[in-house]
């Protein structure tokens, strides 16, 4: 019983550790992006940089956790918002996933950069990240499920595509278990890579100068892209 009662202390000042290391980081990303030290970041928490790597390896295994957590928060917020929307509200619950998905990259523009900003030099995401990162689109996914389902998902005639990109196309198909036309899957594509642009072009300042109410313009691009998928 004392062994497990040690044990069980050590993982919970282990796991608050861990948690500091990375509130730390997340500080330093704000200020260097994502170019972290582990050594700077040691010197913050005023220990010396070989007690970090009791925690993290390196800093590629730092940047990971910290992209995972991301990925993960930003998920949270865009299922948390569209959950609260009744189910046959089908452009409601689109619209609820963009905003939940601004709302979240407002409030920790640091941390959208991480994920959707430029590559950082030298790091290569491990697997591991992928599955947190199709969290949105598998949501979206859903939801153009749902409207096929509902007969509102129209074939406009659109050119076909070229025979291997029509399979990766089904397959993203299979993935997010949306069983939908390709046509459909198509412009439920175009719609969440215009939905991640449009919020890559605010979060980036791509529109300083130029749009200055950012809500309503934000408003008429997801509704405009709703439509384009067939949600009225």
């Amino acid at each position: 019983m004392a062994e497990q009662k040690a044990a069980s202390i050590r993982a919970r000042v282990r796991a608050e550790m861990v948690d500091e290391i990375k509130r730390v980081a997340r500080r330093h990303l704000a200020v260097d992006g994502a170019n972290l030290s582990l050594r700077a970041v040691a010197r913050d928490l005023g220990m010396v940089s070989s007690a970090v790597y009791r925690y993290f390896a390196s800093r590629d295994d730092l940047l990971t956790a910290l992209i995972l957590d991301a990925y993960n928060a930003l998920g949270d917020a865009a299922e948390r918002a569209e959950a609260a929307v009744p189910r046959g509200d089908l452009l409601g619950r689109w619209l609820a996933v963009a905003d939940g998905l601004r709302g979240w990259a407002l409030a920790h523009p640091e941390e959208y950069a991480l994920i959707y900003g430029s590559p950082v030099p030298g790091y290569a995401a491990p697997v591991d990240t992928v599955e947190p990162s199709t969290r949105p689109v598998v949501l979206l996914g859903g939801i153009l499920a749902d409207a096929w389902r509902a007969g509102l998902l129209v074939d406009h005639g659109d050119d076909p595509l070229p025979p291997a990109l029509a399979a990766e196309v089904r397959r993203i198909a299979e993935f997010t278990g949306a069983d939908v036309p390709e046509y459909a899957m198509v412009r439920g594509l175009l719609a969440w890579t215009e939905l991640f642009g449009a919020l890559s072009f605010e979060l980036f300042g791509r529109i300083n100068n130029t749009i200055l109410e950012r809500d309503a313009w934000f408003a008429h691009q997801v509704r405009a892209m709703a439509a384009y998928t067939g949600l009225r």
